[in-house]
């Protein structure tokens, strides 16, 4: 499995941001308001992933009073923080389109609401991605300095 590429993530964001504006024109007066429940809940899976990879990396190091870690654990977390990244791209570009439709109609109640929750949604997704991206640079096996000499 390769490394997820931040350039990649940067044209599904921009992909779905403006896919998103676009449905959201003849749509938006028909859609129920932005739930503010996606912004904690995205938090928490970035904290749980960052701390994963944080554990994730000291047992692959094998630092004291940590037990050694499986590679097929490894593997998996790795497609978890693969996934993460995309999703998070994916969401915060559906985020940012909410965004970005509703900033013209901001003197209104509803599209003023839908612009904060979507804003914050979208701060989270950023963040969630960034702990994809951390904890997939966390799976990574270190190089043995004996590999080195051969």
């Amino acid at each position: 499995m390769k490394p997820s590429h931040p350039g990649v993530l940067v044209g599904v964001f921009a992909v779905f941001t403006f896919l998103t504006w676009g449905l959201l024109k003849p749509l938006y007066s028909s859609l129920p308001t932005l739930p503010w429940t996606a912004i904690p809940t995205v938090l928490l899976l970035a904290i749980g992933e960052a701390y994963s990879g944080w554990m994730t990396k000291a047992r692959i190091e094998r630092r004291a009073e940590t037990k050694p870690v499986e590679p097929l654990a490894v593997a998996r977390l790795a497609a978890l923080a693969k996934a993460s990244a995309y999703a998070g791209a994916i969401f915060g570009g559906v985020f940012a389109g909410f965004a970005l439709y509703t900033t013209d109609l901001l003197e209104q109640g509803v599209p003023r609401r839908d612009f904060l929750i979507a804003g914050g949604s979208l701060v989270a997704c950023a963040v969630l991605v960034c702990a994809a991206l951390y904890l997939e640079h966390c799976c990574k096996v270190p190089k043995d300095s004996e590999d080195d000499h051969r």
